[in-house]
C-alpha cells in the first residue's frame, strides 16, 4: 500500500498498534478540513507493528496530549516535503482538561467549571492521580 508523501504537515510515528485512533480523537483531527492519513498495522523493524498519522497541513499539536497518551511515538515536521524537526513528547507532569476524572466522589463531579487537572505520580508506569481526590487517571 502506498501512502503518498506530504509537503506540509506532521506524520506521528511510532504509535503502538491499535492507538492511532485514540490519537485522532484527541487532537480533534475528525475537525480538520484536510487530507488525513491513518495507517495500522504498518511493518516496523523497531516494533513490528505500528500505526502511522499523516495530516497534510501545518497544525500546532498539543504535546502533552501526545506524551499522556504515548511518549514512545515520534512527530516529524515537514516543511515543503522536507523533514525539519523531529521529536519525542514527554510525559508531561500535569495534565489538564484532558481526561476526566471518574471518581463520583471527586469535587470536580459537583463543580463542573473546575479543571481536572492530573499530577504525574509514577513516571516508570505512567500513573497520574487527580489532584483533588487522587484517583487514577483512565486511559
Amino acid at each position: 500500500m502506498n501512502v503518498d508523501e506530504i509537503k506540509n504537515g506532521v506524520v506521528i510515528d511510532h504509535i503502538r498498534p491499535g492507538g492511532a485512533m485514540a490519537i485522532y480523537h484527541f487532537l480533534g483531527l475528525d475537525k480538520l478540513d484536510c487530507t488525513v492519513a491513518i495507517i495500522k498495522n504498518a511493518q516496523s523493524r523497531r516494533m513490528g507493528k505500528k500505526d502511522i498519522i499523516k495530516v497534510d497541513t501545518d497544525i500546532e499539536l498539543e504535546l502533552s496530549v501526545l506524551g499522556y497518551i504515548d511518549h514512545n511515538l515520534t512527530v516529524n515536521v515537514i516543511k515543503d516535503g522536507v523533514k525539519v524537526r523531529k521529536y519525542h513528547p514527554e510525559l508531561p507532569l500535569e495534565i489538564v482538561d484532558i481526561v476526566k476524572c471518574k471518581n463520583p466522589r471527586c469535587i470536580t463531579s459537583t463543580e463542573q467549571e473546575l479543571p481536572h487537572v492530573f499530577k504525574l505520580t509514577d513516571r516508570e508506569n505512567s500513573v497520574y492521580r487527580c489532584i483533588y481526590c487522587e484517583s487514577k487517571a483512565k486511559k
